[in-house]
């Protein structure tokens, strides 16, 4: 004997009717009548109606909404009722990001989304009433099989009375029931796929949410590398300042490279603040707060703490760099310096900046002695690997702004070069690209 209470077909039956989700449908079917009860209250009225009168109901709107559906905000609101009814539980994982939305929830853009808007309500309107009156009339037909079993007088139903008085009427009596979850069950699956068709993102919503989506990977990606560089730049200033102050032996150099390791400290503590408060979406500062060339002077003084001799020469109008030069130099001179410290040592280090206003360009250029053997390791490879570190991120930096870097040994030395454009034009073009 097969129990059906836990066979599989009878748990695949029953199961629709064990999810909220079915339900959130129902009450959406019904609202789709709402519109046509209301036109009913003027006409034909919702009183002794008759067979006839009740094929008014699902007609009389249809002008009055395809009318609606030519305003922007109805399909923003029609899409924000299906997610929450339709689609509750997607609708929570999309809120959580995990999840891209079946339905959109914008204004119509064009008369391409009021059309499908407008029959989207005239469908909802027509499957609104068609349940409504199944929701209404099939447990009238249940509680008349059950009167009729019981030598009761059963109302008729939908036109129609039943006549005699069967016992076995109360085995039919759950068959309405069974019905009517049935054609709920599928007219609101039905609904979510005609939903996600016409209610669904369009081709240039689609692109336009890739862009975003895009636009803020990119982002992350540049706060990572910027997170790198700065946070890489102070530990790498505070080590070498440690083992500085441990060789020497000096209280006052000790001193001077604590007070060197607090201040850059400091300063990473600030790039770390700065780029948590985007990650967590605070729009209150922009890029102006971020450093730029204008504040070298903070780089090299942070090298000179730790022990490198600096030549450092600047030139030209940095104040006058488009933003994103500036703050992408800067950071090309942080990861330049944070390399030598890493990787050569406090050595010597000539350090040239250049706003050459006849070319239009900013010229960096950074060079150290080549360690001995065993002092440190200067290939590009050992330099930096991972992506937004490195010579590869001095590299992808150049590129995003249109411009060049080249590194390697040079006449005995290691030298990186970069060139910038500095013309505001380019530069504009190069960062929004």
């Amino acid at each position: 004997m097969v129990d059906v209470s836990t066979s599989p077909t009878a748990l695949a039956i029953l199961a629709p009717l064990t999810r909220a989700v079915t339900y959130t449908r129902w009450l959406h079917l019904l609202m789709g009548a709402v519109v046509a009860a209301v036109c009913g209250l003027v006409y034909p009225g919702l009183f002794d109606l008759r067979p006839a009168d009740m094929l008014w109901l699902p007609v009389l709107p249809v002008l009055p909404l395809v009318a609606v559906a030519m305003v922007p905000a109805t399909r923003l609101a029609e899409g924000l009722q299906a997610r929450l009814l339709l689609t509750p539980g997607e609708h929570a994982r999309h809120q959580q990001g995990h999840l891209a939305p079946r339905i959109a929830a914008a204004p119509s853009a064009s008369w391409g989304d009021r059309g499908r808007t407008a029959l989207w309500l005239v469908l909802r309107l027509e499957a609104g009433c068609l349940t409504a009156l199944l929701s209404l009339q099939l447990p009238g037909l249940t509680a008349a099989l059950f009167d009729a079993a019981s030598q009761g007088t059963p109302a008729p139903v939908m036109g129609v009375r039943i006549g005699g008085h069967h016992w076995w009427y109360a085995l039919l009596a759950p068959l309405p029931l069974a019905a009517l979850m049935a054609v709920v069950v599928a007219a609101g699956t039905l609904m979510t796929a005609v939903a996600t068709r016409l209610l669904g993102p369009s081709a240039a919503e689609r692109l336009a949410a890739l862009e975003e989506r895009t636009e803020r990977l990119l982002e992350h990606n540049r706060l990572a590398r910027e997170l790198h560089d700065s946070i890489g730049h102070a530990l790498t200033v505070a080590v070498v300042q440690a083992g500085a102050a441990r060789a020497a032996g000096s209280a006052e150099f000790t001193d001077r490279a604590l007070a060197a390791i607090e201040e850059t400290g400091r300063h990473a503590l600030e790039d770390l603040e700065r780029v948590l408060r985007l990650l967590r979406e605070d729009t209150a500062r922009g890029p102006a707060d971020r450093p730029g060339l204008a504040d070298a002077e903070r780089l090299l003084e942070s090298a000179r703490a730790a022990g490198s001799t600096l030549d450092a020469k600047v030139s030209g109008p940095l104040e006058e760099l488009p933003g994103p030069v500036s703050r992408e130099g800067y950071r090309i001179l942080q990861e330049a310096l944070t390399n030598v410290l890493r990787h050569a040592g406090p050595v010597p280090v000539a350090v040239r900046v250049d706003v050459a206003a006849d070319t239009g360009s900013l010229r960096l250029d950074v060079r150290n002695p080549l360690p001995g053997p065993g002092q440190g390791r200067t290939s590009e490879t050992s330099v930096g690997t991972g992506l937004g570190s490195g010579l590869r991120g001095i590299r992808e930096r150049a590129a995003l702004l249109g411009g060049a870097a080249e590194v390697g040994p040079y006449e005995g030395e290691w030298r990186l070069s970069v060139t910038l454009p500095a013309d505001r034009g380019r530069a504009r073009t190069t960062a929004m690209a």
